[in-house]
């Protein structure tokens, strides 16, 4: 028989289960203020990582309704977001607006939460990016002046909210490292960057425990490559990245990128080797132009002029492809055939467009209407790859007539001061930079303003602040060039850092 004492007890216990089970409910309601995915969507935002967005699509198709439904938004939405970033397919994109569409007024049905917030964000940050690659500038800035603002609404609110470092550390870099013609038009709509506290942000979010810290690693040490000019770092931070997950394309593909910036061509052509070895999930057609222009540092144009070739023939997207038709003129004209250098030549000039930036400078080459000195050329790809015996070899054979053009004159001691610094001497590396400047003078080559790029890193690896000011001020002062927009960017985010050490 039951006792009165065990019959008390069950009748006490009745309200507290209840009261137990009403507060596991709030909590389930409550905003996740880490972000941890369930293993069945885990697996499927690890599928996005890997690029393979088929496989992704359909196993987030098979969850159930138990997930966290703003989980599965954000998995879903960067989903689609890489398929086409990586596709450049337009005709993809219009298909992919229409879900933008309805996840915003799904999310407009809910209550106001840091989740609800950063979604917004997000698939704004998400949406402006499409634009931006498919060239809708004013789409893009409507996008993300958004996002800017919801994200600084919910740090406002919910500042202990890890999430939303990710969208707010990638909106910091991208409006503190927008070149200064631009800055007007960022303060005009009320947008303020900083590279340094993007960076801070995502730090943070990759220290943390969750799922989207893996995320926040990729985008930590791209920016430190791309925008900090800090490739060594970069280059051990993504190799680390792989170690862990050797066969992850999308860290294969940043890897290939970072190891090329740092003059690593050679063990990029390992990675890009072992994405050929994997190709399951999104066609990487952008790999073939980087297999190219390792090729075509290497000196091996016929593998190269193939490489980019089918880069032309399968990527939907007109940004490289005027590059793309430049760089096998280059093949040709260093191989000896002339005609057929000329020939490539003229398609360079019909084809593509020059939004991107080695579109811009393909461009302005093509302007001038001649080949560039083939030496000189030699030179700098063979630096440009990491091949210093070659460069230092094929320098050392350039004589006084080989200099036709104050151009040529010019570009031999910037060839000389980049080959100088890559092999860790500094000080010539600095004097023929400096002779570089003093020739250079007014003409609108990139040769002065990236000169004073690199006098500014050196001076602030030494220690000496003031001076690495002066120079890093020095590269934003020259008005127009091939490179301006890349190298005001980092001149900027240069000068934040010494401001903020």
């Amino acid at each position: 028989m039951v006792d009165h004492e065990t019959i008390r007890t069950i009748k006490k216990a009745g309200p507290i289960a209840c009261l137990l089970l009403f507060i596991t409910f709030i909590a389930a309601k409550a905003s996740d203020p880490v972000w941890k995915f369930d293993p069945r969507l885990q697996k499927a935002y690890q599928s996005v990582l890997n690029l393979e967005t088929d496989k992704a699509y359909y196993e987030l198709k098979a969850l159930g309704s138990d997930v966290n439904p703003f989980h599965k938004i954000y998995v879903e939405s960067f989903c689609e977001t890489l398929d086409v970033l990586i596709s450049e397919d337009e005709v993809k994109f219009q298909q992919i607006e229409n879900n933008f569409k309805a996840r915003f007024k799904y999310l407009d049905g809910q209550e106001t939460s840091a989740e609800t917030l950063f979604l917004r964000a997000e698939l704004n940050l998400q949406r402006g990016f499409n634009f931006l690659n498919l060239g809708q500038e004013f789409n893009a800035v409507l996008a993300i002046r958004s996002a800017y603002n919801q994200t600084e609404e919910c740090l406002k609110k919910y500042p202990n909210f890890i999430p939303i470092k990710k969208t707010s550390g990638v909106i910091q870099v991208m409006i503190g490292s927008v070149p200064d013609k631009y800055s007007w038009f960022m303060s005009l709509l009320g947008m303020r960057g900083s590279v340094a506290v993007g960076q801070k942000q995502l730090a943070e979010l990759r220290k943390s425990t969750s799922s989207l810290s893996t995320e926040a690693t990729i985008l930590y040490f791209t920016i430190k490559g791309l925008i900090n000019q800090e490739h060594e770092e970069a280059s051990k931070g993504i190799l680390a990245c792989l170690e862990e997950q050797p066969f992850n394309r999308l860290t294969l593909f940043l890897g290939v990128n970072m190891l090329m910036k740092n003059s690593q061509s050679e063990q990029a052509l390992k990675l890009i080797n072992t994405l050929d070895e994997h190709p399951q999930g999104l066609p990487m057609y952008y790999i073939d132009y980087l297999r190219g222009e390792i090729l075509l540092q290497k000196g091996e144009y016929d593998m190269a002029i193939a490489s980019y070739k089918t880069f032309i023939s399968h990527y939907k997207s007109d940004n490289f492809k005027k590059d793309s038709y430049y760089k096998i003129a280059l093949c040709k004209w260093l191989d000896g055939d002339v005609s057929e250098a000329h020939r490539y030549f003229e398609i360079a000039k019909k084809t593509g467009r020059d939004v991107a930036e080695p579109d811009r400078y393909a461009n302005a080459q093509l302007r001038e209407n001649t080949f560039p000195n083939s030496k000189l050329l030699k030179v700098r790809l063979y630096t440009d790859g990491g091949y210093y015996e070659q460069a230092g070899e094929t320098i050392a054979s350039v004589s006084n007539s080989d200099l036709k053009s104050e151009k040529d004159k010019i570009e031999y001691f910037y060839r000389k001061a980049r080959l100088a610094e890559k092999t860790g001497d500094l000080d010539n590396a600095m004097l023929y930079y400096k002779k570089t400047v003093a020739l250079s003078g007014e003409n609108p080559w990139y040769f002065a303003p990236n000169s004073a790029l690199q006098l500014g890193y050196i001076a602030r690896t030494h220690n000496d602040i003031a001076t690495a000011r002066k120079y890093f001020e020095q590269a934003l002062s020259y008005k127009k060039h091939e490179y301006k927009n890349s190298i005001d960017g980092k001149a900027k985010s240069a000068l934040e850092q010494l401001n903020n050490p």
